[in-house]
């Protein structure tokens, strides 16, 4: 069973026991129960339902195991051919991992 979830503008598939690295969540703590009630579609063994916008009733329930995860960091390099000028800049993603315990639809 799995279901589609919409965090923080973003469309994860989850599914129990998964971990996801979403977009840092500012009042998440370690241990803390989250839930997640905008179930874009829900697979049930096969049966799927799709919510128009959201599946009525389904929810994803997770657990947060690392509120703050900083992603790699990302390089951003700006050049004019022939002017000399260049900039660099640089700076990494905050992530939350969440890890899933269950889906109900």
């Amino acid at each position: 069973m799995y279901a589609i979830v919409e965090i923080g503008g973003q469309q994860f598939k989850a599914e129990a026991g998964k971990f996801l690295f979403v977009h840092h969540i500012k009042d998440a703590e370690e241990g803390k129960s989250i839930e997640f009630d905008k179930v874009l579609l829900a697979n049930n063994d096969g049966a799927v339902t799709v919510g128009s916008p959201v599946v009525e009733g389904a929810k994803v329930v997770g657990e947060v195991t690392r509120p703050l995860v900083k992603g790699k960091k990302v390089i951003v390099f700006h050049t004019k051919r022939r002017k000399d000028e260049r900039k660099k800049n640089g700076h990494r993603e905050q992530f939350t991992e969440i890890k899933i315990k269950e889906v109900i639809a």
